[in-house]
């Protein structure tokens, strides 16, 4: 009877890894040796406010649930001490962060990792880990766009200030004097009549 309870609550584990197999976009798998309490501690709020489920789980039931999601290829680092970060919605966040912790303490090592229902390398989550934040990411996507729109319109304003710049003003040109009509001119220069002497 007890063991039936056993088997009944073991089957459940399954089912429940299992879904967060097929349900997180990334995993890593660890080996948490050599870790202490205080920096186990940090490890897991850090990783909760990143949004990853951290566990620490037997390797058979490791093995069953990764054998249900169709990640059998895991089942080769499921030996030892093995904790799992599963990662629903950050592809970079729980390499990151493990990463940051396996550089820190020696006897920490990253075993694997799956991502997109696919089981990948070592290499792989190395990568993973040297990848800024979701939002650094975000935020270098946006200054890549806004870079050509930026200088577009320093150009548009730079023709815009040249376009308001004072215009120098030519001197005014004299105006050629107006000749006199002809026939005024005539009159001017004809000698006075004179009168008759008497």
């Amino acid at each position: 009877m007890a063991s039936e309870k056993i088997l009944e609550l073991k089957k459940q584990q399954v089912a429940e890894v299992t879904d967060w197999f097929k349900g997180s976009i990334a995993g890593v798998v660890v080996d948490y040796k050599g870790i202490n309490v205080e920096d186990d501690t940090k490890l897991r709020k850090e990783l909760r406010e990143a949004n990853v489920r951290y566990v620490v789980l037997k390797n058979t039931i490791l093995r069953r649930a990764a054998e249900e999601a169709e990640l059998s290829e895991l089942n080769d680092v499921f030996k030892g001490t093995t904790a799992v970060a599963f990662s629903e919605d950050d592809y970079t966040a729980a390499a990151r962060i493990l990463g940051k912790y396996a550089k820190d303490v020696d006897s920490f090592s990253i075993k694997g990792g799956f991502m997109d229902g696919a089981v990948v390398d070592l290499a792989t989550v190395e990568k993973l880990a040297t990848l800024p934040t979701r939002e650094v990411l975000l935020s270098m996507l946006c200054n890549v766009l806004n870079a050509p729109i930026a200088k577009l319109a320093r150009a548009i304003q730079a023709v815009a200030d040249k376009g308001e710049a004072p215009a120098e003003e030519a001197p005014a040109e004299e105006a050629p004097a107006q000749e006199a009509p002809a026939e005024e001119a005539k009159a001017e220069e004809a000698p006075a009549e004179e009168t008759p002497a008497e």
